[in-house]
């Protein structure tokens, strides 16, 4: 067969677009679940109408963590150590449910990869000593699950009491991982020993076998912290803190962002912005951090009380830029606000859209609001809203 000068051409071209194609790297696929439902979603499924309502889950009690099984399934788990679950988005909860004798060690996590959730639970008060609860059927059953743990770089062993929930690495070289924050006692819970303090985080890239500690946040006195990873795989980290130096203030919150799937920490600040807990003392308060599933959007909410004295005024921050800016904040509840963790629904299922804050306000209390809500709130000054985020009318 004789072929003609154009199809000679044509023929070539086709086989250079056939060797680049074969040559080019390959798209990253978008993160998928255990649920086989995809991990992050749209901005519109978080707007819409503005929707804000609250319910008591636990009466009496302390010690808040609250994370979606990758089904959909919200699980508020509370005190020493126990668990209600919602099916449906949070509108009804199910029955207390027993996860493992002890103290609260907070800190669970929702294995993207398998779907098992681990919670933590230490034997008493810390430090002491702690265990692995896991669950394969998003909260209905709980077993106790082996793991071996290593100590830090200054071979100190980690504190699991009393830090926000976990979370699967999405994006990135370290993709599948499942790390949760910890912290490092001293010897005792004493304010002799806080300068001695800080906090950490254990990771496990074996399903949650075989755990890692972190090297400590750079900021001593710390402790009792929040993670989250933004859209490029960095860590961004957010501690309390009791204790700090001379001249460097303890009242608000500090951060430092990991490159290396949270083994090392770096660009330690002070966030002016955000307090940490009521600004008549130094002592802090545990706070509640949340990336919302959204891709290619670092959309993460903070949650703490905004009181000069008192854990009250509860309320919700908001960051568009990976926590740089907190540009906008909105009051959750004028009453008692203490201890809070806070997570975010899943793309595909009933809870999708919706923001879950679990706190202490005379036992457990569950808010359920959407970024809607928290855009009807008022203006901090620092940074402005970007202009991909829909005019309020």
């Amino acid at each position: 067969m004789i072929l003609s000068k154009t199809t000679k051409v044509l023929c070539v071209f086709a086989v250079l677009a056939g060797i680049v194609l074969a040559t080019a790297p390959a798209m990253a696929e978008a993160p998928k679940t255990a649920a086989d439902l995809p991990a992050e979603g749209k901005l519109d499924a978080f707007l819409g109408e503005p929707k804000l309502d609250i319910q008591q889950v636990f009466k009496g009690g302390r010690f808040p963590t609250i994370v979606v099984g990758v089904d959909g399934t919200v699980m508020a788990l509370w005190n020493g150590v126990k668990v209600r679950r919602s099916e449906d988005g949070g509108e009804k909860w199910g029955p207390e449910i027993n996860v493992g004798r002890g103290f609260m060690g907070g800190g669970a996590i929702v294995n993207e990869t398998t779907g098992e959730v681990l919670a933590f639970v230490e034997k008493h008060h810390p430090p002491g000593p702690w265990k692995v609860y896991a669950s394969k059927d998003n909260g209905k059953t709980w077993t106790e699950k082996e793991v071996e743990v290593k100590p830090d770089s200054k071979g100190n062993a980690p504190s699991m009491h009393m830090n926000d929930h976990g979370i699967t690495l999405r994006h990135g070289k370290h993709k599948g991982r499942i790390i949760r924050p910890s912290r490092y006692y001293g010897k005792q819970n004493h304010h002799s020993e806080w300068p001695k303090h800080y906090t950490n985080a254990i990771y496990s890239d074996d399903n949650g076998a075989t755990w890692q500690t972190s090297d400590p946040f750079p900021a001593n006195g710390t402790g009792e912290a929040t993670l989250a990873e933004l859209s490029d795989g960095t860590v961004y980290y957010n501690s309390r803190r009791h204790w700090a130096p001379e001249g460097v203030n303890p009242l608000r919150r500090w951060t430092a962002i990991s490159t290396d799937g949270g083994h090392t920490w770096k660009d330690l600040k002070i966030c002016e912005i955000l307090p940490d807990g009521p600004q008549n003392t130094n002592y802090g308060c545990m706070g509640g951090l949340a990336r919302l599933a959204v891709e290619g959007k670092d959309i993460i909410l903070y949650s703490n009380c905004d009181s000069p004295g008192g854990r009250k005024l509860g309320t919700v921050w908001a960051s568009f830029d990976g926590g740089k800016t907190w540009p906008i904040k909105r009051l959750v509840t004028e009453g008692s606000f203490a201890y809070s963790s806070m997570t975010a629904g899943r793309p595909g299922t009933k809870s999708e859209g919706k923001v879950y804050l679990n706190y202490e306000g005379g036992g457990s209390q569950v808010a359920r609001f959407n970024l809607s809500w928290v855009l009807g709130g008022e203006k901090t000054g620092d940074g402005e809203l970007p202009e991909w985020l829909p005019k309020s009318e």
